[in-house]
């Protein structure tokens, strides 16, 4: 990467970052190139992503860019495209509260109003307030997204409110709920949250599937000994493609199912929350956002996000996350102001925190509170950015195996395939010498790489 930007840094999944804009000309030059190979350039980008991007687009800012460029920093080393969008919003920090933004309106700081209506504004809720709107660009990449930081002139993933206060600042400064304009503006950055895993339709599934290099080449090679009327091996190679791919479609679609099946259980339910001004009200997990403080009731219920306990204690269920069936007990998160110990303050963490946090997807079972005080928990995290989110987002997006196997058939195909070009360049000049018509040249040197890499291997 030239310009080496980084995100996520120091974390498992680090990547580094560039900036493209599309380019109508270099546009216009693949069209071309795809029309002269007969659709091979439009697959090879398909599989390459750093080449599709850098043959499309050109270079240019993060901040002003339309695309971005994506490589794992891992011994994988893989490549990744995403669209950069635009979302129209009040301001630019979730955590930035709405009478801060009035105020820059007053003093005349905030960004313009957009001259035209944009689709985006339409959706929010503070769309009608009377705070001028600004333009936030985002990326979503693996069910994560991006949004862009002026301050660092990076794009930074969008957390909540873990490594971010510290355990004092729980108490005193979130334990108080947030008011409805807060939780509104927040929401425009957060959005619903759910944990969905979307069901591709089987098209999609067999196109994926087919365009795979190896079926590819065995396309190739069954059109090949066609036209040299080799039809039996070129069949049984059809029907062997056939039964592959129809027995990796079921197996895909069936395990897209039964994840989707076990997310979907118990995602969404009904809670209340507290309010800034002591109103309680019930509403929907999908509507809850970082720093909305939700009751637990006394009966328990599934959790549908990360939260931290500033109220009484728990029982919780967490076999589904740790595989643990002995139920565990939360204790409230310990305010260091109060403690008469003089307990040292720091950063609130989930993991270094867990005893207080209770965690999406896990069962409470039962509460008890102290003094007439109802068991309050503040939201840390939503969506797939909580514990159970990221469990799933493994699974979805899983990194490739690094079997020794693997590595082993690879330099095993790299072998083959040098014996095949010495062998097709052979062929081709002695055919030459031997003044072989020119469509039998091709025919045989082609074959030599059919007999030289057997298209049955993956099978």
């Amino acid at each position: 990467m030239e310009n080496g930007e980084k995100i996520n840094k120091g974390q498992e999944d680090e990547m580094e970052i560039d900036g493209y804009n599309l380019c109508r000309w270099k546009l216009a030059l693949v069209a071309v190139g795809v029309l002269c190979t007969g659709g091979f350039l439009l697959l090879l980008l398909y599989w390459m992503p750093k080449w599709r991007v850098k043959a499309t687009c050109t270079q240019t800012t993060l901040k002003d860019c339309d695309v971005v460029l994506l490589r794992t920093t891992d011994e994988f080393k893989r490549w990744f495209c995403a669209k950069v969008r635009i979302r129209l919003c009040p301001g630019t920090d979730p955590f930035q509260s709405p009478e801060s933004l009035a105020s820059k309106v007053i003093n005349g700081h905030t960004g313009h109003l957009p001259e035209s209506p944009s689709e985006h504004s339409e959706d929010h809720p503070m769309s009608n307030a009377a705070v001028p709107l600004n333009e936030v660009h985002y990326f979503v990449h693996h069910s994560v997204t991006y949004y862009w930081n002026d301050l660092h002139q990076t794009f930074n993933y969008l957390a909540g409110l873990d490594d971010r206060v510290s355990c004092a600042a729980i108490h005193t400064e979130h334990s108080k709920g947030l008011s409805k304009e807060l939780h509104d503006y927040r929401k425009l950055f957060y959005g619903i949250n759910e944990i969905t895993v979307k069901v591709p339709s089987l098209f999609k599934l067999l196109i994926k599937e087919v365009l795979n290099p190896f079926y590819i080449f065995q396309l190739f090679s069954v059109i090949l000994w066609s036209t040299d009327e080799y039809y039996y091996y070129a069949s049984a190679i059809v029907l062997m493609s056939v039964i592959s791919i129809i027995s990796s479609l079921y197996t895909i679609k069936k395990q897209y199912i039964m994840l989707h099946d076990m997310v979907a259980a118990h995602s969404i339910v009904r809670v209340t929350v507290c309010h800034a001004n002591k109103e309680v009200e019930e509403i929907m997990s999908t509507d809850l956002v970082p720093g909305d403080i939700m009751l637990i009731p006394p009966n328990g219920t599934i959790m549908p996000c990360d939260a931290v306990l500033i109220s009484g204690t728990c029982i919780v269920n967490e076999s589904m996350l740790t595989g643990e069936s002995v139920p565990v007990t939360k204790t409230n998160l310990p305010d260091p102001c109060s403690d008469s110990r003089g307990v040292e303050d720091e950063n609130y963490n989930t993991e270094v925190h867990k005893r207080h946090t209770l965690f999406c997807g896990t069962n409470v079972i039962q509460t008890r509170f102290y003094a007439g005080e109802p068991v309050k928990a503040i939201i840390v995290r939503t969506g797939f950015s909580t514990s159970k989110g990221q469990l799933i987002r493994s699974i979805l997006y899983p990194k490739p195996t690094d079997f020794k196997l693997y590595r082993d058939a690879y330099l095993f195909l790299l072998c083959l395939v040098g014996v095949a070009g010495i062998g097709f360049l052979y062929t081709v000049v002695n055919s030459i010498i031997n003044q072989v018509p020119a469509s039998t040249i091709v025919i045989e040197s082609l074959d030599i790489i059919t007999i030289t890499v057997p298209p049955a291997l993956p099978a």
